[in-house]
This record gives C-alpha cells, sequence and structure tokens, in this order.
C-alpha cells in the first residue's frame, strides 16, 4: 500500500498565555508553542499500521513554514518512509480552500497513491474542511470519523467509522482518503534509531512550481473566506451559589439553567 499522511504543526492551545491573542483578536503564534496535531498522529499510526500489515510506504506531507519540518521529523522518528514540506511565501494566508488544492497537488505529483490518512480536524482552526475537500479536488471517496480498518486489500477497504453516539461499517474502492479520530488507536513513540538517523538529514521541500499549483488558487489569491467579525468574550464571575446535594435542590438548578438557556 503507498500511503500519504497529511500532517499539520499547529499552536498548542492547552498551554494558553497572556499573549496569545493580537490586539485584531487573531492568534499570536509566536507566543504559543508549535506542536503536532494531535488527530494527525492518529492518522500516522493507521497508516503505519498499514504499512506493517500490508507492506509498502508513507509520505507525510505538511504545508507551512520552514518550522514544520519538526513536525515531519517525528513522522520519520516513527516510521514514515518519506517526509515532504511544502514551503512558498506565496501560499501564506492560504484558507481550507487554497489548502486543500495545493496538497491535493502535492498528492498527485508523488501519484499512484492507495490511500490517504489525515487527522478529523486541526485544532488552531477547527473546521474540518481540509481533507474533505482534497478529496473533492482529487475525486476519490472519502470516510471522515474513521476508527478501525476492518478489512483490506488492493481494491477495497472496510472502515469503522465513530461519530459520537454510533458506530457505521462502510466499504470504499481505493484509493480513497479517512479522516482518524483520537479513538483509533495509541500513537507509537519515536525510535531511538530513526531518531539518530533522521534528526539531522534534509527533508524534501517543494514550493508551488514543483507541484504544478496555479498561483490564482493559492494564497491570499485563492482564499475567499473572509472573517466578518471578531470578538473577544471575556467571562466575569459575578458571585456564586452552592447548591446542596439534595434531588429539590439539583432540580431546581436544572429548572434555571434550562431558563437561562445554558441547557
Amino acid at each position: 500500500m503507498k500511503s500519504v499522511v497529511l500532517v499539520k504543526q499547529v499552536p498548542d492551545t492547552a498551554h494558553i498565555a497572556a499573549d496569545a491573542m493580537k490586539e485584531d483578536g487573531t492568534v499570536n503564534r509566536g507566543a504559543l508553542p508549535a506542536i503536532f496535531n494531535p488527530e494527525d498522529l492518529h492518522a500516522l499510526e493507521m497508516a503505519l499500521t498499514v504499512k506493517q500489515q500490508h507492506g509498502g510506504e508513507v509520505t507525510a506531507i505538511s504545508m507551512g513554514p520552514p518550522k514544520a519540518a519538526d513536525v515531519l521529523r517525528e513522522c520519520l522518528y516513527r516510521g514514515a518512509d518519506r517526509a515532504i514540506l511544502i514551503t512558498d511565501r506565496r501560499a501564506a494566508a492560504s484558507d481550507t480552500l487554497a489548502t486543500s488544492y495545493i496538497l491535493s497537488q502535492a498528492v498527485k505529483t508523488i501519484g499512484n497513491v492507495d490511500m490517504i490518512f489525515a487527522g478529523r480536524q486541526a485544532i488552531d482552526g477547527d473546521t474540518a474542511q481540509t481533507a474533505p475537500q482534497c478529496a473533492e479536488k482529487l475525486g476519490i471517496p472519502q470516510i471522515t470519523y474513521a476508527e478501525e480498518i476492518l478489512e483490506l486489500n488492493k481494491t477495497s477497504a472496510t472502515i469503522r467509522r465513530n461519530f459520537g453516539n454510533g458506530w457505521e461499517i462502510v466499504k470504499v474502492k481505493l484509493p480513497a482518503l479517512l479522516t482518524v479520530v483520537e479513538t483509533a488507536n495509541v500513537p507509537r513513540p519515536w525510535a531511538a534509531k530513526r531518531m539518530m538517523k533522521y534528526k539531522n538529514a534534509p527533508l524534501e521541500q517543494w514550493g508551488l512550481d514543483e507541484i504544478g499549483a496555479d498561483i490564482a488558487r493559492c494564497g491570499i489569491a485563492g482564499s475567499p473566506t473572509k472573517v466578518f467579525k471578531i470578538q473577544s468574550v471575556v467571562l466575569k464571575k459575578e458571585g456564586f451559589a452552592e447548591i446542596a446535594p439534595t434531588r429539590e435542590a439539583i432540580g431546581t438548578l436544572i429548572k434555571e439553567l434550562v431558563a437561562d438557556k445554558t441547557i
């Protein structure tokens, strides 16, 4: 199986500092540590498991500034065979539409891919749009919320989807794209030997010209998404109420929360 994993370096939103937001309401990425997008790790693990069970190779792709090479090295440390960084100033400020176009062009450049894996969504944007849009541009089927590959051969895969309050078993023809949820697996740790091998090794870097991208569909020019309004919400504590551990008190609390439209 020839697999591609789409990975992203994101700000660590679990450790928010006081200067995490700029005055215009946008994220101050320079003030937050950068990490491997959590669900992308589960996508990588699923691709590596496919490689172990069926043979083949795994290529990791990320789009971003040179610093994004850090997450690609992590992919190599865990078992990926190849890592490619798409980096080009002309791709700056790309929204999901432009990003998915660029990534789809990279996948086409690699060629003959059987399966594409990606995390369900990134923790910085939380749109869950990029990978599905990539599948649409490639003209291949997609399975979202993938939790387990039940059967796999050269022409099809049977996948269990976990959509929160239930499961669904679906069969899809290959090539196909899967977005993976965090309950799918436990990502493996770095391998010491692979870390020593790849920690200083040069990574492949492609620009928009190398993937044959139409510049008009990249960056700001190819991004129709416009921010209508940014609002900072400040929560203020105004007193508190102590709820007795009784059926009557809890019933009263529920009624107040319903009246306040909290629940």
